[in-house]
C-alpha cells in the first residue's frame, strides 16, 4: 500500500487527514515508545467523532474516536493518521473495533513498519468488507512520526544532540559560566523537547560543574513530562547530594557506569538511582551498548544535553541522528573556553559530519539550526 499512494485525493480527504494530524500531536510526550496518531470519523460530511492515542497503555486513537461518537458509525468513514493495529499489546487490535463499529471506509495517512501490522492491518480490513485508502498527507504524517520510525527499525532511541553556543561558537566562558547563554525563548522551546523525548543524557561532567535538575520546566505545556535522566559516569563519580541524585525518587534517574564497585553502585541504588553497567570503550562507557539496552527499556528518544567530550563521544560511537544547535548573538572568546564538540576533533575538512534536511528559526534573539546527519 505504501507504494501505491494515490495522489488524486480531495481537498476534503486532505483536510480531514490534516485534523486528524492535528489531535495526533497532542499525545506528545505522553505516549512514548508508541507512536502519535490521530483519528476522525466522518458520516454524511460531518465530523461525527474525534480521538487521538492521549497517553502510552491507554485507547489508541481509532477506539478512542469511536469512543466519543455519540451518533451511529455504521456507513462512516474514519481518518487516521497510521495504519489501524491488528494485534493485542496493552490495548486490543482497532481493526476488529473498526469492524464491529460498521466503519466502511479507511482512510489511513502512512503504513505501520511495525512488523506486528505492517500491511496487516489493511489486509484484515479488506478481507471484512471495508474499503482501505491511503496514503493522505503522507509525508506530514511520516515527519509527525520519526522517532517512532527510527525506534521501530532500529530497536535503539533516536539520538538529538542539542547545544547552545555563542557565535563564536562557546559553550561557557573561561571561568566555566554557561547561565544563560541564550535567551527565554530557546531556553522554553529546550523544555518543550524535554516534554517531547523520553529521556536526557549528560556527562558526569555537567553534573559536577552544574548540579543541573534536567527536569522539564515548560511553562507553555500544562503538568509537563520529566524525561528519564540519564548520566554517563565511567567512575561512578556523580556526587550523592547532587540535586539529581537526591530526586531520583520523583524522577527516573539512570547511571550509566563502566565501573563494578559494587558498595559505590548500592549507593546510588540506595538513593532510588539505576545503575547501568557497560564495557568500557576508551576508557568510557559504551554508548552504542548503553543505547541497545536502553532501546530494550522502551526508551524511544535521548536529548543529549552533554558537554563536548560527551558529544564528541556520541558523535564518533554513531549514535547522534539529529543535531540541534541554538546560536545567540554573543562573542565569548577565549582560547580555554569550551565548545560544544571537544575530543581530538577530525582529521580532514571532508571528514566533517554534516547535515541534512536542515532548517533555521528565529527564537527570540537566538538562531536555531537543526538538521539530520
Amino acid at each position: 500500500m505504501q507504494q501505491e499512494i494515490n495522489n488524486n485525493f480531495s481537498k476534503q480527504d486532505e483536510f480531514y487527514m490534516r485534523r486528524a494530524i492535528e489531535l495526533a500531536k497532542n499525545g506528545t510526550g505522553w505516549v512514548n515508545p508508541n507512536p502519535l496518531v490521530g483519528a476522525v470519523i466522518v458520516k454524511d460530511d460531518r465530523i461525527i467523532g474525534e480521538g487521538w492515542h492521549r497517553k502510552y497503555g491507554e485507547l489508541h486513537a481509532e477506539r478512542d474516536a469511536l469512543s466519543r461518537c455519540m451518533e451511529d458509525t455504521s456507513g462512516a468513514t474514519i481518518y487516521v493518521t497510521l495504519e489501524p493495529c491488528c494485534h493485542h499489546g496493552k490495548q486490543p487490535p482497532c481493526t476488529e473495533a473498526l469492524v464491529q463499529a460498521g466503519i466502511s471506509r479507511v482512510v489511513i495517512g502512512s503504513m505501520d513498519p511495525n512488523p506486528l501490522v505492517s500491511g496487516k492491518g489493511v489486509k484484515y480490513l479488506e478481507e471484512h468488507g471495508i474499503k482501505v485508502e491511503g496514503c493522505v498527507c503522507n509525508e506530514e504524517c511520516l515527519a509527525m512520526n520519526y522517532v517512532f520510525f527510527h525506534y521501530i527499525r532500529n530497536k535503539e532511541p533516536y539520538v538529538v544532540m542539542k547545544t547552545a553556543q555563542t557565535l563564536d561558537g562557546k559553550i561557557a566562558t573561561y571561568k566555566g559560566l554557561s547561565k544563560w547563554i541564550t535567551g527565554e525563548q530557546a531556553r522554553e522551546n529546550v523544555h518543550a523537547d524535554r516534554h517531547r523525548y523520553a529521556a536526557i543524557m549528560v556527562g558526569v561532567g555537567t553534573v559536577i560543574a552544574d548540579n543541573p535538575m534536567l527536569d522539564c520546566r515548560s511553562t507553555a505545556i500544562s503538568n509537563p513530562h520529566n524525561p528519564v535522566r540519564i548520566i554517563c559516569d565511567s567512575r561512578l563519580r556523580t556526587p550523592l547530594d547532587s540535586r539529581i541524585v537526591k530526586s531520583a525518587g520523583q524522577i527516573p534517574t539512570i547511571i550509566a557506569t563502566c565501573s563494578t564497585d559494587s558498595d559505590r553502585k548500592s549507593l546510588y541504588e540506595n538513593a532510588g538511582c539505576e545503575v547501568i553497567i557497560t564495557k568500557e570503550s576508551e576508557q568510557h562507557v559504551d554508548l552504542k551498548e548503553l543505547m541497545n539496552i536502553l532501546g530494550e527499556k522502551g526508551i524511544d528518544s535521548v536529548i543529549l544535553e552533554g558537554g563536548g567530550t560527551l558529544n564528541f563521544s556520541a558523535l564518533q560511537a554513531g549514535i547522534v541522528n539529529r543535531v540541534q544547535t541554538y546560536i545567540a548573538p554573543k562573542i565569548f572568546g577565549g582560547v580555554d573556553s569550551k565548545t560544544a564538540v571537544e575530543g581530538q576533533g577530525i582529521a580532514n575538512v571532508d571528514e566533517a559530519y554534516r547535515l541534512r534536511n536542515k532548517t533555521v528559526r528565529l527564537l527570540g534573539d537566538d538562531i536555531l539550526i537543526e538538521g539530520e546527519l
